[in-house]
């Protein structure tokens, strides 16, 4: 079985598995403050499976920097979580600072993946984008569990379709793309 084709199948039942848990709000029935728990359990066997599963590494060592880069595109969510918070559905200290940041590291991976650059300042402008959007995220899983800690209540909606997909699927893959990034600029022979 060929590497697109096992990455596929597990990209498949990965995304079946983040619908079940938001159908069935299993986000409801664990504590609120372990949600950040989740993204960071689902992010650490994705990286493991990166750097220990060489056919995998090199499949994604395949793909130009500026395709992972791409896939942060998605954070225009951002929109999203403010047309929530204007619609009383999330609390402003989520959805104001996450949702601004999300669109901003949005804009910008468009900025750093399609504007006309050589490859030295590309590879320094995709670096700098990486630190700035993976603070970003960062500072959004704090902000989950410091919002559940203190009203466990105001993000009920990340326990439930479509937002229980943020911490179940969108944001591992945003920080594993992060790391993976990190990792190959690096490199000395990174593009």
């Amino acid at each position: 079985m060929s590497a697109d084709l096992i990455v596929r199948l597990v990209i498949w039942t990965w995304f079946a598995a983040a619908a079940a848990t938001g159908h069935f709000l299993f986000l409801q029935r664990i504590p609120a403050a372990t949600i950040p728990v989740v993204t960071l359990g689902i992010s650490g066997p994705l990286l493991g499976a990166y750097f220990l599963i060489r056919p995998l590494r090199t499949w994604v060592d395949r793909f130009d920097l500026r395709t992972l880069v791409l896939i942060h595109v998605t954070r225009f969510i951002g929109i999203y979580f403010l047309a929530l918070y204007q619609r009383g559905e999330l609390p402003r200290s989520f959805a104001v600072s996450s949702g601004i940041a999300d669109i901003i590291i949005a804009t910008m991976a468009l900025i750093v993946a399609l504007a006309p650059l050589d490859p030295g300042p590309r590879r320094r402008a995709i670096v700098i984008w990486n630190v700035i959007g993976f603070v970003a995220l960062l500072m959004m899983l704090v902000t989950i569990t410091r919002s559940n800690l203190a009203a466990p209540s105001e993000l009920r909606s990340l326990t439930y379709l479509p937002l229980s997909f943020l911490p179940t699927m969108l944001m591992p893959l945003l920080l594993t793309t992060h790391l993976i990034i990190f990792a190959r600029t690096a490199r000395p022979d990174a593009e």
